[in-house]
């Protein structure tokens, strides 16, 4: 417990500050790329780079934490990300679109680490707080719903000529104040990093990823990462087409955001009362919840209640997907599972987003909300299955069926 007091509010602090950065972004770098750009087609580059190195940075992140610890593998990311903020501000005086592509770059690396805070609190608390961690580390994504485009708004015009280069300056503060608050982490793993002997005893990745409860923790958290992204990507266009206001459309992702993360405050309760099958069978109910009211209308009141299900959909599933995967995995076997899980679902999340605006554009809204719901019905097999493996053996697999439906 003193484990959990002492650092789970030190790693949600940092997510906090990470995501108040990434909302940031998410909200300029699409207009300073639309500047700076040669091609306009080329606006979100930077934004799609940066999920690339996310994606890339997964494995050699995780890699670099089993051997130095993780306390000093996040401190070290942060200059990455005061570096891609330097980068970014740097490109907007001298008005060059590869700096700023580049710049992106710096800053996916840094998140790349800092998508391990969730771990990170799990791997030091019992059993049964693991899902408390990870939804406290998560709820940061309450705060930076509000503190990132806020940010943004207010730093805009704060150089003159020079329109979101004090963006770009803040987010340099941003990346400090993270390097400030995990140099008061005491993480146990830092006394001890990965010794060849546990690594000796460590099990391959193939005996880990064929375990069932690998299988449907990587499906649970691939599939409602990706279903996310890649609908919460398209509906900005989705609303302009719809001729909608752009503040209509802020006010939608506001409250989507605030539907990822506000959840935390109870997930983790409830899955310790109801279970973590039953809390992610939730989650992709309201998965279809979303696809059935982005159906039935294009009003900003569908938009707002599809996308805030939207938000609540992938809550369950992600906090439900890391909480099933951190029992797939001895404790030297951790940094090569997280690694193996991070990768694939971060890859997800870039094929997502880069193809969402693509299949909006050319097949429209109706077209992008259809081609997600059997990745939804996967998750519910998969889901349904994992229940009958571990149920009972006088329980009939219907029975099962009828507590979840």
């Amino acid at each position: 417990m003193n484990m959990f007091r002492r650092n789970v509010p030190l790693l949600a602090v940092s997510q906090a500050l990470m995501m108040s950065s990434t909302s940031l972004l998410l909200t300029t770098t699409a207009l300073v790329g639309l500047e700076m750009a040669p091609d306009k087609s080329w606006a979100t580059l930077p934004l799609a780079v940066m999920f690339i190195a996310v994606m890339l940075t997964s494995i050699p992140a995780a890699m670099l934490m089993a051997r130095i610890g993780r306390k000093a593998a996040f401190m070290l990311a942060t200059f990455f990300g005061m570096s891609g903020g330097g980068l970014a501000t740097f490109a907007i005086f001298s008005q060059n679109f590869w700096f700023f592509v580049a710049s992106g770059v710096l800053i996916g690396i840094f998140n790349g680490f800092g998508n391990y805070f969730r771990f990170a609190a799990a791997d030091i608390v019992e059993h049964d707080l693991k899902s408390k961690a990870i939804s406290a580390v998560l709820l940061g994504g309450v705060i930076a719903a509000v503190i990132g485009p806020n940010l943004a708004n207010l730093t805009r015009a704060s150089i003159p000529n020079a329109l979101f280069a004090g963006s770009y300056i803040s987010i340099i503060g941003l990346y400090v104040l993270i390097f400030i608050v995990l140099g008061f982490l005491k993480l146990p793993e830092d006394h001890h990093a990965e010794n060849k002997q546990q690594t000796s005893n460590a099990r391959s990745l193939w005996v880990i990823a064929r375990q069932p409860k690998f299988i449907v923790a990587l499906l649970c958290a691939m599939l409602g990462y990706g279903i996310m992204s890649f609908v919460m990507t398209a509906t900005p266009l989705a609303m302009h087409v719809n001729s909608h206001n752009f503040s209509d459309t802020s006010f939608v992702i506001s409250w989507h955001v605030l539907g990822m993360y506000a959840p935390s405050f109870v997930t983790g309760h409830l899955i310790l009362r109801f279970g973590i099958l039953k809390i992610m069978f939730i989650g992709a109910i309201f998965g279809l919840a979303c696809v059935a009211t982005n159906l039935l209308g294009n009003t900003v009141t569908h938009y707002w209640i599809a996308l805030t299900l939207l938000g609540i959909s992938w809550n369950f599933l992600f906090i439900g997907g890391t909480t099933l995967l951190t029992e797939t995995y001895r404790p030297e076997e951790r940094s090569k599972t997280q690694a193996l899980n991070d990768f694939v679902v971060f890859t997800t999340v870039t094929i997502a987003s880069l193809t969402a605006g693509v299949l909006q554009h050319n097949y429209g809204w109706k077209t992008v909300n259809i081609s997600v719901v059997p990745l939804i019905v996967i998750i519910i097999v998969s889901i349904i299955w994992l229940a009958t493996k571990y149920a009972d053996e006088k329980q009939k697999p219907t029975d099962i069926i009828k507590d979840y439906v």
